[in-house]
């Protein structure tokens, strides 16, 4: 087995990752089976886990009404690259990190090849692939191995505001090109409104490239290639840059109070963002309640076609002492009816197929949204969310120097193009640096 060995320094924070790459597929299969699960939940015991999903004390006190002898200690370790930030320096000092954590669908990859996971086929976790919808299963999937199980899922819609479009004579767009013209009029009958707010989000980024057909990283073990100039990269920008250039987009920053305020009061008309959004808006925009409505991801042609934003899953860490008790701890969490139940009363949107099928969960009509049914909506985009997208196996450190690069295109109202060419020279530069073998087209 081929390993290289790195230090990466998020340019933004004080990310330390040690990425080791395997030419096998990244990382040892841990010995077990599905018995020894059975074993392990019988004979109980204790497991830490690191979440900071809002239904997580509610489904860890499920789980040890269900499994008495078991303990599990959840701990809240901060959100995404916080977490990521402490369980990177865990794995390297050897020793601190938990049993089972949470990790976005973006950084299972670079926690996969740095040979840090438990490669979870070994207790038979392969079979449970119908089971969850073709995003969020693939994501957990690298170079052969399955490194976790999916939790939530964000195929992707357009939340907008109904009654900003009634006011102003604004039709919901079915294809990229209506929601630049809905863009222009809206700002040009009242130009402290705005289609969408958007400074500059790696996430979003990434996410409208894969829906545009984009395809522009790709990794084999230590091989990785990266392409921010394909065809889907410039179908996407070819649309987006009428936004950025034209100032039509808020620069609000998203998730701050004022952000919150402009999507209450109408200043911000649209959101194309995960189907995990309901639950946000109605907790956090609440004076907008009945205003609000879902509708399919625009398209460039007619035909479906969507991406994931957002989500996670959960995982086994190669440090667990007891790694069959922790992998029957997430295989509940994940794949149990009764804690997927907890999971959707908190606002989570299921990654399972058979929670996504529920007639309940179709029938569901939030008076937040006018009644309208809105999971209808969000199953459908799930289904039309094309494969064969992939991360990059160091995604944590190149979403931390996005704003220094496609960043300042936002700042500057420029070409998008640029700004992505000068992120793939860094990643590029980077890449090779840690001891991958990155090309660049």
């Amino acid at each position: 087995m081929l390993r290289r060995v790195a230090t990466a320094i998020a340019a933004s924070a004080v990310l330390g990752a040690t990425l080791v790459a395997c030419s096998s597929g990244g990382g040892s299969t841990a010995s077990g089976s599905a018995s020894d699960i059975e074993a392990a939940l019988k004979k109980g015991g204790t497991i830490t886990y690191w979440s900071w999903t809002p239904s997580a004390e509610a489904q860890v006190a499920a789980f040890e009404k269900e499994y008495p002898k078991v303990k599990v200690n959840l701990v809240n370790a901060g959100t995404n690259t916080t977490e990521y930030t402490k369980l990177q320096n865990a794995i390297k000092a050897g020793s601190g990190a938990p049993d089972v954590a949470q990790v976005e669908y973006y950084a299972i990859p670079q926690f996969a090849l740095g040979d840090a996971l438990v490669d979870l086929k070994s207790y038979g976790f392969d079979s449970l692939k119908s089971d969850y919808s073709t995003g969020p299963w693939n994501s957990v999937n690298i170079n052969g191995g399955l490194y976790g199980l999916p939790q939530d899922s964000g195929p992707m819609a357009l939340f907008y505001n109904k009654t900003v479009f009634d006011k102003y004579g604004l039709t919901v767009p079915k294809t990229w090109d209506e929601y630049v013209a809905d863009a222009k009029k809206l700002h040009a009958a009242d130009p402290t409104k705005y289609i969408t707010s958007d400074s500059g989000d790696s996430g979003f980024t990434t996410s409208m490239i894969w829906q545009a057909g984009g395809r522009p990283f790709s990794s084999d073990g230590t091989n990785v290639s990266i392409n921010l100039q394909d065809e889907g990269t410039k179908k996407w920008t070819s649309t987006w840059n009428q936004l950025v250039e034209g100032k039509l987009l808020s620069t609000i920053p998203g998730w701050s109070d004022d952000w919150y305020k402009a999507l209450g009061n109408g200043t911000i008309a649209t959101l194309v963002t995960g189907a995990w959004m309901p639950g946000v808006l109605e907790s956090s925009v609440k004076d907008a309640s009945g205003a609000w409505r879902v509708a399919p991801m625009p398209t460039y042609d007619g035909t479906a076609a969507n991406a994931e934003n957002g989500g996670g899953g959960q995982v086994v860490l190669k440090q667990s002492k007891n790694p069959a008790l922790a992998a029957g701890f997430l295989k509940w969490l994940n794949n149990s009816s009764s804690s997927v139940k907890v999971f959707l009363a908190s606002g989570g949107f299921p990654s399972t197929t058979a929670d996504l099928n529920s007639k309940d969960f179709l029938a569901t009509a939030p008076e937040y949204f006018g009644g309208q049914k809105i999971n209808e909506v969000l199953v459908d985009g799930a289904k039309n969310v094309s494969s064969g997208f992939q991360y990059l196996p160091f995604q944590v450190y190149a979403n931390s120097i996005y704003g220094d690069t496609v960043g300042q295109a936002y700042a500057s109202n420029s070409d998008l193009n640029a700004g992505l060419t000068a992120w793939q020279k860094s990643l590029v530069d980077y890449g090779n640096q840690q001891g991958f073998k990155v090309t660049s087209k």
